[in-house]
């Protein structure tokens, strides 16, 4: 591997899309060292070169951070607070960059006393500030388009920690594939969050549940028997066999 390699994942994934140019003046290399330093890294998937640009492989399917809180705001909501009920005093979470992640740490704004490691900026802030809490951000460089972070630092953190549970998210799910994401530092950091709970919790809303295949999916890593998977509708007998050995967590029904 190119000394430079892992450099320049992390300055991609930091800023999702970032001229040639401009990673050359970065890491003090011309324009040509950058092309063929590149070209193997394109070549496995790990980022995509277009139009004199570096970006993340997948980027472009995953929208901004502030668009995806828009999007389907009832449904994550709905589906915040049923984990929220699940989360116990005291609890030591492991919290994922996710939009729907995002929603569970608002839903836990009313818990006291927790201890929280993210690599969520946003995460964060919404619960630091919180009376009795202890939130500990992973890593240093924060990706311009989600206030994530990726780098060597936030798996470092999460390395430490020993949780209760891991609140994790997908782009999309399968009924054969599984679990799925845009971006492979995703999958790195959702393998590192699940190493280290006793217990995973898997939060998708309805939408994301589909058949058609993504474009290059990534497999999150497989979630263990006893898992929770909370969704807002149920996803129905497709995805019995994924869902097997799984604790699918559906909302209430609302009384008239």
């Amino acid at each position: 591997m190119s000394k430079y390699t892992q450099e320049i994942l992390e300055t991609v994934a930091l800023h999702g899309r970032i001229s040639v140019t401009e990673l050359a003046r970065q890491l003090d290399v011309t324009d040509q060292t950058i092309r063929r330093i590149v070209k193997p890294m394109v070549d496995q998937g790990l980022i995509e070169k277009v139009h004199g640009a570096i970006m993340s492989a997948g980027a472009q399917n995953d929208p901004p951070l502030s668009a995806r809180l828009i999007e389907n705001r009832q449904e994550k909501a709905v589906i915040a607070r049923l984990v929220a009920e699940m989360i116990p005093p005291n609890a030591i979470l492991a919290i994922d960059a996710g939009s729907t992640s995002g929603f569970v740490a608002q839903a836990l704004t009313r818990h006291r006393n927790l201890t929280v490691v993210t690599n969520s900026a946003y995460i964060a802030s919404t619960l630091a500030m919180i009376e009795g809490n202890r939130v500990f951000m992973a890593g240093t460089q924060l990706r311009n388009h989600d206030c994530a972070a990726f780098d060597r630092a936030a798996f470092d953190v999460i390395a430490q920690f020993s949780a209760d549970f891991a609140i994790m998210t997908a782009s999309l799910v399968h009924p054969d594939l599984g679990f799925l994401v845009h971006d492979q530092h995703e999958v790195d950091m959702a393998r590192e969050m699940a190493s280290i709970a006793a217990k995973r919790i898997m939060a998708v809303d309805f939408s994301k549940w589909s058949h058609v295949n993504a474009d290059s999916p990534l497999r999150l890593p497989r979630l263990k028997p006893g898992d929770i998977v909370a969704t807002n509708e149920h996803p129905g007998p497709d995805y019995a066999d994924l869902l097997r050995d799984l604790d699918l967590r559906l909302p209430r029904p609302q009384r008239d």
